[in-house]
């Protein structure tokens, strides 16, 4: 047993609703911690009802704590870049409105550096048909969500969305990364 402490980092992202997202990056390898939450708007501790009406100008998103020698900050991003579409201006599907912009939020600028070039590979590699419209922001505050919004997709697995939406979500990304799931 190792008395060495481990060095985390975060990252903030959204992609259309949080709930996709948190149940995605909770079965990576090196993801210590998901948490849903609110941020890049302009409202001090916003609700949900809140931030559902637009007028917050926060996003949904996750903010991931993970372990960099495990997975990287720029594996994060890959991934983050196949599991929305961030080709569309504040929609994913049928869930429409700013909160459900693509959007990163950067800690640092090595964070922001990395940002543009995956943005920038994602692109010469034709991923998506249409230009990436994601949003790229200097982070500044992060407000969790209310608790019954943690771990949704895992304590509802039946509720009509979760089987609708997020489960196709998570099995195409289970197979895809199958490699980089926990065991």
């Amino acid at each position: 047993m190792s008395n060495e402490q481990k060095t985390l980092e975060v990252a903030t992202l959204g992609g259309g609703c949080f709930w996709c997202l948190e149940a995605i990056y909770s079965e990576l390898q090196g993801v210590e911690q998901v948490v849903s939450g609110y941020a890049g708007g302009h409202v001090k501790n916003p609700t949900y009802r809140e931030v559902c009406s637009g007028a917050t100008g926060h996003a949904e998103v996750v903010q991931i704590t993970y372990d960099p020698s495990v997975i990287d900050y720029r594996d994060l991003l890959r991934i983050f870049f196949t599991i929305h579409d961030p080709t569309t201006l504040n929609r994913q599907g049928a869930d429409v409105g700013t909160q459900y912009r693509s959007i990163i939020l950067y800690h640092d600028e090595t964070q922001k550096q990395t940002a543009l070039e995956v943005m920038e590979e994602v692109t010469r590699q034709g991923l998506w048909p249409n230009p990436i419209v994601t949003e790229l922001k200097p982070f500044d505050t992060f407000y969790p969500a209310e608790e019954y919004h943690q771990r949704y997709f895992a304590r509802n697995p039946l509720q009509p969305y979760c089987q609708v939406v997020i489960a196709p979500k998570v099995a195409k990304f289970r197979k895809q990364y199958f490699e980089r799931l926990r065991r």
